[in-house]
């Protein structure tokens, strides 16, 4: 189970910094369908998320190392 979940954190990170290396930006847009009065007024419309110049390739490395480590882990651990 320990392995999986190294595994699925490695392919996490990695897919993620694959994903920031193709994008500028992210624009993200907030559903407003429960706000109402003066905070639907308030409230910015979008926000924007821009990742910054050494985050996808961390992201990669590390996502790539976790992977690496995930598959010398033994598959199944004695207690």
């Amino acid at each position: 189970m320990l392995r999986a979940f190294f595994l699925a954190i490695g392919i996490s990170a990695f897919v993620l910094g694959l994903e920031c290396l193709v994008i500028e930006k992210a624009v993200l847009n907030p559903s407003r369908e429960g706000t109402t009065g003066a905070l639907a007024q308030v409230a910015p419309a979008y926000r924007e998320v821009v990742p910054a110049e050494w985050a996808p390739w961390s992201l990669l490395s590390g996502g790539a190392v976790v992977m690496l480590y995930s598959f010398t882990l033994p598959a199944k651990m004695r207690s």
